[in-house]
């Protein structure tokens, strides 16, 4: 995800700030697990970086994610923001895994 982000910041014109976020605690691997537990293992695991949290405040932000599956870690990502402060969170996803390709990992 960093290297689509550095080339999108690049092809847009924008500031790239790759280490906005960080991870507070491990989490377990998430392949395998469905939505709601993925949900639960990233709850509280991701937070704003202190170097970075003034830039956070008012700010709108392009959200880079290389393989969206369930959506959890982009949705505790945009949280985190919004509770930061950020006015506006876009995410720009690059490759989504379908939900039949999910339930044949899971069977």
């Amino acid at each position: 995800a960093a290297i689509l982000a550095r080339e999108t910041a690049r092809l847009k014109g924008m500031e790239l700030c790759v280490d906005g976020l960080v991870r507070a605690r491990p989490t377990p691997s998430l392949g395998g697990l469905g939505a709601a537990a993925r949900s639960r293992a990233l709850d509280g695991a991701i937070r704003i970086s202190e170097k970075h949290r003034e830039k956070i405040a008012g700010a709108h932000i392009l959200l880079v994610d290389d393989v969206l599956t369930s959506g959890a870690t982009s949705n505790q990502c945009v949280a985190v923001l919004k509770q930061a402060g950020a006015a506006q969170v876009v995410i720009a996803c690059f490759a989504r895994v379908l939900d039949e390709a999910l339930e044949a990992t899971r069977s």
